[in-house]
């Protein structure tokens, strides 16, 4: 099948996103918010996220029955910034934690309950107990969670949503480490498994309380058909477990996420309303208003709307190739350091005066501050020559990259800051995220406890 990727409808939108990044780093220069002491900083297209939300929801009005119940629950983990999800919870998109941590996130953002969907292959009694007190949609992974499900239901009761997450085993795509439904997968019920099935529909006869079925493929890498095969696969799962229970017990349907980015362009392929229709075609019962449905979309959401910008501290050569010194590397994006081929960041250069580059392109290396050879953010990189004092743009980094701080050489967190045109020329910026103080770093790694491996001794020592 020929992959339908809707490229055909997102030129212009690529066109001003990209005006719009680069009107934001020239006024960010201009703001003080980069330069010499400032060296690193976050930028989030405010207007890009509401545009992403807004694809979000029409593609799937789009194929959905009127009047079907859709969540769209942004995956915290992509982007875990507070002022992220008040800013998608207004733009009519609620959250997927997978963590207390991320719950926490959600409750301070204002996300309601009714809006939220709990999923760790790791939950622990409490973190259960607490979201069946709040009404937090829960997805169980394996049969030993439904068991302490059993026990908390029956002792209290709770206005959640439960499920069960099971793993349809439809494979992988090229990248493993975020293909979540291959035979070994860590996630759910493996459902071609010696009995697996079988079992999930007398679970289900068991418990008329649970009522949905989660499923979710995989993300970066994983192609659209295979996607769809995995909601095919839960599609039919809860027919099958509804029929043998004789009512309609499974009444939403969990999809995941997992839309894949290109990071080699500017246009955004593939798209929702491409992967609804997709949906639509391979899967039509989802979609005539007998389930209720939720997905868990997040790198999508975020990833084209953040940009992390770097003044150039040094350049070099070595061994005949220029070398552009940055102070963006393994700490901001780390997947890019540590796997450059599975995921590529494009990289704009601006001058010190943060305007677009233009002129002969010059392969050359960007590299990060970080104390190892290998913390490069792109090797062999054609670009406009980067000079000392310009900046260096990892583009496409809204989501898994500077919002996931990696503390390598006790580097600290940059700035995040949302921006917005403002006027004719003018672009406003918002604080997302402070940048971490010295003082912050040295208190996290546990300057009040300085004097505690001092006072151990071993028994008899004096």
């Amino acid at each position: 099948m020929e992959q339908d990727t809707g490229k055909e409808d997102t030129g212009k939108e690529a066109r001003e996103r990209a005006a719009r990044r680069d009107a934001a780093v020239r006024a960010a220069v201009e703001q003080g918010l980069l330069g010499p002491d400032a060296a690193l900083v976050g930028l989030l297209d405010v207007t890009g996220i509401r545009e992403s939300a807004a694809a979000l929801r029409a593609a799937f009005d789009a194929v959905t029955a009127p009047g079907t119940p859709v969540l769209h629950a942004f995956a915290v983990k992509a982007t875990p910034l507070v002022p992220v999800l008040r800013l998608l919870h207004e733009e009519g998109i609620g959250a997927e934690a997978a963590s207390p941590g991320e719950l926490a996130l959600a409750r301070a953002a204002g996300l309601p309950p009714e809006r939220t969907v709990l999923d760790s292959p790791a939950k622990t009694t409490a973190e259960l107990r607490e979201a069946l007190a709040s009404g937090i949609a829960v997805n169980a992974d394996n049969p030993q969670e439904l068991r302490r499900l059993d026990a908390l239901v029956a002792s209290a009761p709770t206005r959640s949503a439960l499920g069960l997450r099971v793993n349809p085993q439809v494979g992988g795509g090229s990248i493993g480490a975020t293909s979540t439904a291959t035979r070994t997968s860590k996630f759910g019920v493996a459902l071609r498994d010696d009995g697996a099935r079988s079992w999930v529909v007398r679970a289900y006869a068991d418990r008329p309380w649970l009522t949905r079925l989660h499923a979710h493929t995989g993300s970066q890498g994983v192609p659209l058909p295979l996607m769809a095969r995995g909601v095919a696969e839960a599609y039919a799962l809860a027919e099958e477990i509804n029929a043998h229970v004789g009512r309609p017990q499974v009444d939403t349907l969990d999809i995941g996420g997992g839309l894949p980015v290109d990071f080699t362009a500017e246009t955004t392929a593939p798209t929702y309303a491409a992967y609804a229709r997709l949906l639509a075609g391979e899967v039509p019962g989802l979609f005539d208003g007998r389930y209720g449905l939720v997905t868990e979309f997040g790198r999508s959401l975020l990833a084209r709307h953040g940009t992390v910008v770097a003044r150039v501290e040094y350049t070099k050569s070595a061994g005949g190739r220029r070398i552009a010194v940055t102070h963006a590397g393994v700490q901001v994006a780390t997947r890019t350091v540590y796997a450059p081929g599975a995921w590529p960041l494009r990289i704009a250069a601006y001058d010190g005066r943060g305007r677009r580059k233009t002129g002969p392109e010059v392969v050359q290396d960007v590299a990060g501050p970080a104390c190892f050879s290998g913390d490069l953010l792109a090797e062999a990189r054609a670009l406009p020559l980067l000079e000392q004092g310009d900046y260096a743009a990892a583009l496409d980094t809204g989501a898994y990259c500077f919002a996931h701080h990696y503390a390598y050489n006790s580097l600290a967190r940059p700035a995040v800051h949302g921006f917005t045109p403002d006027g004719p020329a003018g672009v406003a910026f918002a604080t997302v995220r402070a940048a971490q103080t010295t003082a912050e770093l040295v208190a996290e790694s546990g300057a009040a406890h300085a004097s505690s491996l001092t006072t151990l001794r071993a028994p008899g020592s004096r």
